[in-house]
Order: C-alpha cells, then structure tokens, then sequence
C-alpha cells in the first residue's frame, strides 16, 4: 500500500511554488483557488518573503494548494494513485480532497475560514509552538506540563511539538529536557491547543454548508490514528482537529499495521518523509518537493502496482 501525505504549516519556504508554474494549467488553477480561499497564492508562493507566508491565512491556503497542485499533478503522470491518504495538521484538508470527500473548490474555501479562524483566535494571545527532538518522553511532557505548555503534536520518531505563550516557550528553549533539542517553528500560534477553541466554531459553521461524500481511498485521520470510512465524520473530526492534538505517531503506527509499502509526501515536501525515515525505518519515501520529484513517485507507484 502507498500513502499519500500531505504535510502542515510550518513547511513552507519563500518561492517554492515557482517551478510548478512552469507545468500547463497550474497559474490558472492557483488564480481559482485564490478565489476560494481569498490569498494571493501566486504572488505569495513566488514573490512573498518568509515573514509574510507565515501568516496563517497564507500559509495554510499556500501549503493545502500546493499540495493539490502536486496531486493532480501526479495523478496525470502516473497510471495509478496511492490507496490511501493522510494529513498533517492542515494538510488534512488535501486528504479530504485526494480522497473525494470534498470538492478542490469546497477544499480551499474551508482553508481560507480555516486560516482567518486560526490567525484571529491566535491574535488574541501571543503563543507559538516549538519542536523538541529527543528525550525520554515521560520526562518532555512532565517538563510541559509544569510550563503550562500543551504538547500539541505527537509526531513520532522522537518529536513532540510543544505550544504555548512564547516566555513559556522561551523558557523550555532555555532550560530543555536533558538529551532534547528544542527548535522555534515558523508559525504564528499555538495551534491544536485550547487557544484555537475561539476558531472552531467558525470552521464548524462552514463545514455544516458542505456535504462530504464517503472517502474512495483508505483515509487516516491524525486525531487518533485510526482510518475513517464517513465523509461527514472526517470533516466533523477535521474541525475538532483545530483545538486538540495531532496525533501523527498514532497515524505512522497504523500505516504499518495496514501494511505501507511506500509514501509520496506532496508539496511542500520533506516533514512528514523525514518522520518516516525515522518511524518507519525501512519504508521507501519520496518528497514530491517539485517537478522533478514526480517520476520517483511515479516510479514508486508503478513498483507496487506490478
């Protein structure tokens, strides 16, 4: 089984959107669905600086439709597609729309409200979130929990994201978890914590507008691990997701128990693959972090077909 992954916020870089540009039809697809997420995604995925994409409602309208670019794009090159998909964070949204539960367009206009949701309820406070790598597990979320900080992505292979207010942050960078390193993420709030509860209402009211189809592909979702056969509920569990943890440790074990022969992550790529390599050692995986990254796919897609 190939999966197909779609990672957060976070992954962004300034200009990678440029070499997609360059394949037919990409510019008038980004220009529609600027239109439905209401950002700039052209200029912001070529000309923007690192500050300006951070913004939350760049960057998660950037990161979904650079992951749906990537898609379709493979999907023109490849006879098959992968049998199952999963999402990081926001890049749950593309799952959604890689397995047919939501429309591109329905996709991109709930990442708009998604990403104006989550910046105004992270305006509120001043929170971020940072990496800690290593340590004893145990002794991370103890060291969290006496900073009032919530851990807010379970990532697997020996990560946890911690979120919070930033002289929380601050001091867990100062003082860190013997045998951790802790590194600032390039995004904008505390996210999946009880300060983006003030979003959820709103994601949940544009949610109830949709109606989901069932999923035609395996589709995990990243609030426990476990694979969703509804479309209603995945979109239901999608808008939970905003305010508690990402539980992606739980999503790379349940890719091994459903017996994962490959992963393609799709643009912007390379997180969720270095998980991988280290969570599920073994386990070939291509970051589809361009064009040219697309026959490795392809070719990764073929082998498991034959």
């Amino acid at each position: 089984m190939i999966i197909a992954a779609f990672p957060g916020q976070g992954s962004q870089t300034p200009g990678f959107l440029a070499p997609w540009l360059e394949l037919d039809g990409v510019r008038e697809r980004l220009a529609a669905y600027s239109d439905d997420a209401q950002v700039d995604l052209i200029a912001a995925g070529t000309e923007w600086d690192a500050d300006r994409i951070r913004d939350t409602r760049v960057a998660q309208p950037l990161i979904v439709a650079a992951s749906l670019i990537s898609w379709s794009a493979l999907l023109e090159l490849a006879a098959t597609r992968p049998a199952g998909v999963a999402g990081h964070s926001v890049g749950e949204v593309a799952a959604l729309v890689a397995a047919g539960v939501l429309t591109p367009t329905e996709g991109m206009r709930l990442v708009g409200v998604r990403g104006r949701a989550m910046a105004d309820a992270a305006a509120l406070t001043q929170t971020g979130m940072n990496a800690v790598i290593g340590g004893d597990e145990t002794a991370v979320l103890e060291r969290l929990a006496t900073l009032d900080l919530t851990p807010a992505n379970y990532n697997g292979a020996g990560q946890i994201v911690a979120a919070g207010t930033l002289p929380a942050l601050a001091e867990l960078a100062d003082t860190p978890v013997a045998g951790t390193r802790v590194i600032p993420l390039p995004v904008a709030g505390a996210f999946h914590t009880r300060f983006m509860e003030p979003a959820v209402e709103a994601l949940r009211d544009a949610a109830a507008e949709l109606s989901p189809a069932d999923p035609e592909l395996t589709l995990w979702t990243n609030s426990d691990g476990s694979t969703i056969t509804s479309g209603r509920n995945a979109l239901d569990l999608l808008v939970e997701q905003v305010a508690s943890p990402v539980r992606w440790d739980r999503t790379m074990a349940s890719f091994a128990e459903h017996g994962v022969t490959g992963i393609i992550e799709f643009a912007p790529a390379g997180t969720l693959t270095g998980l991988a390599k280290r969570g599920l050692r073994g386990t070939p995986a291509v970051a589809v972090k361009t064009p040219d990254d697309l026959a490795a796919a392809a070719a990764l897609l073929k082998e498991a077909a034959a």
